[in-house]
């Protein structure tokens, strides 16, 4: 739980403590923080910030959710005023994502994402392949390597489903972006 700013000094350590607070609300186990999503964070005055966010994809759906939860658990916190700003350059990218997040993904069941593949051709196909079999991508549960594409979408845009060949649990993997 975070104090409130009448039994703590705002700093900016202070508010990028309460900002690894707010939760993805796709992925709960990970912060915003932890997901890279806050660019910057810059202190104006005693209790005013200036807030950076970038969103994992131009279109994701919790964009306004996390903005607004952020926002609030400054404020809650003491910081005001509080000028968030969504930015889309640069794009984000799973790169971003921190070591700890990607621990954090691995005890979810979720396979975190491998570096993204920045300054290379990307094939679009836009009729299925079947399923494709990927080696290095290790099962979260049982950690064989012995893993399948079930589905290129998983429960949101940024997840593929997967299937362990091993321990037949299905699993999503978070796409490299």
């Amino acid at each position: 739980m975070i104090a409130n700013a009448e039994t703590t000094t705002l700093t900016l350590a202070f508010a990028w403590e309460v900002l690894n607070t707010v939760l993805d609300p796709e992925v709960p186990v990970l912060s915003i923080c932890d997901l890279g999503m806050v660019r910057d964070v810059q202190m104006q005055g005693e209790r005013g910030l200036d807030v950076v966010l970038t969103p994992t994809y131009s279109g994701c759906p919790a964009t306004e959710m996390i903005a607004s939860q952020a926002t609030n658990a400054l404020a809650t916190a003491g910081f005001n005023p509080i000028n968030l700003k969504t930015s889309h350059a640069p794009a984000w990218s799973s790169d971003w994502i921190s070591d700890e997040g990607r621990d954090k993904l691995r005890k979810y069941g979720i396979a975190p994402p491998g570096p993204a593949e920045h300054g290379q051709d990307i094939v679009l196909r836009y009729m299925p392949q079947g399923r494709q079999a990927l080696s290095t991508l290790e099962c979260p549960r049982c950690g064989s390597m012995q893993t399948e594409r079930l589905s290129a979408f998983g429960s949101t845009a940024c997840k593929a489903l997967w299937r362990c060949l091993s321990c037949q649990e299905p699993f999503e993997h978070f796409k490299p972006f």
